[in-house]
């Protein structure tokens, strides 16, 4: 399993999801937040802006960045996400902080430069420098019902590095490459840049060979599909498979399609 030590310049600032946090040199800060960076860089455009509109402006901002947090925070909760930000500022020197995922695999750096946005899987969100902003992006119902996966994204855009995790290993894709299109299965998307257009497909039809795919192949019903031109990151291990051989490597009953009829179990 892989981690990410961030050398801090004094006074720079990274942020990351609760529970991705390791270890940090003393002279690194650490502030828990609830709003993401988005709304802090807002607000200070809002008081610079309307520094001389007297105190109804303050009240005005002030109320706006309640609603902010607020809106995110309800975001976040629906995504199943930490509702908390964690933020690691040096200070008097360079620091040093370290972060991980959550299941053994591999950690990327992304870095962005304001031109096109990265959109990753809810649980891939590691850490990112403070001049990235934090977003959620709906995919809408039917997609998200179909794919499972795919009906709320993490969206990251601005300027600077973000860090991400995934299961086993990373392999990079470019649709163009392969006629514009691939098909996924829908566990092993981790990211992939904003202009892939992301949608589920249900694999065959409700006929034999779709039931033959669904319940013997253990695809299930549903493939993601990402088109058009650009990066687009996927992982070689679900954490459906990870649980169900841990699951079966404990005894569990969940042993394939017949349900464990014909398994046995040393005694």
């Amino acid at each position: 399993m892989q981690m990410a030590v961030v050398n801090l310049n004094p006074g720079q600032t990274v942020y990351c999801e609760a529970g991705k946090f390791l270890f940090k040199t003393a002279n690194v800060t650490m502030e828990t937040r609830l709003s993401g960076p988005s709304n802090g860089s807002g607000q200070q455009q809002h008081q610079s802006s309307g520094s001389g509109g007297g105190t109804g402006g303050g009240m005005g901002g002030m109320l706006r960045q309640a609603m902010g947090t607020a809106m995110q925070v309800g975001q976040r909760a629906l995504a199943g996400e930490s509702l908390a930000f964690q933020y690691f500022t040096a200070q008097g020197g360079e620091g040093t902080v370290g972060f991980a995922g959550v299941l053994p695999g591999e950690m990327r750096a992304l870095e962005l430069d304001g031109t096109r946005a990265w959109l990753a899987e809810k649980d891939a969100f590691v850490a990112a420098e403070s001049t990235v902003d934090f977003g959620i992006a709906f995919q809408g119902g039917r997609t998200g019902m179909k794919g499972g996966e795919g009906f709320i994204l993490e969206k990251f855009t601005g300027y600077g590095t973000v860090i991400i995790a995934g299961a086993g290993n990373f392999i990079d894709l470019n649709p163009a490459d392969f006629g514009g299109r691939i098909e996924v299965d829908t566990g092993c998307v981790v990211a992939f840049e904003e202009g892939i257009q992301y949608g589920v497909q249900r694999v065959g039809g409700l006929n034999r060979q779709g039931i033959m795919n669904a319940v013997f192949g253990g695809e299930g019903l549903s493939l993601a599909t990402l088109e058009g031109n650009g990066r687009v990151i996927l992982q070689s291990l679900t954490i459906e498979s990870l649980a169900n051989a841990l699951k079966k490597a404990q005894g569990g009953d969940k042993q394939g399609p017949t349900g464990g009829l014909f398994s046995t179990h040393a005694g």
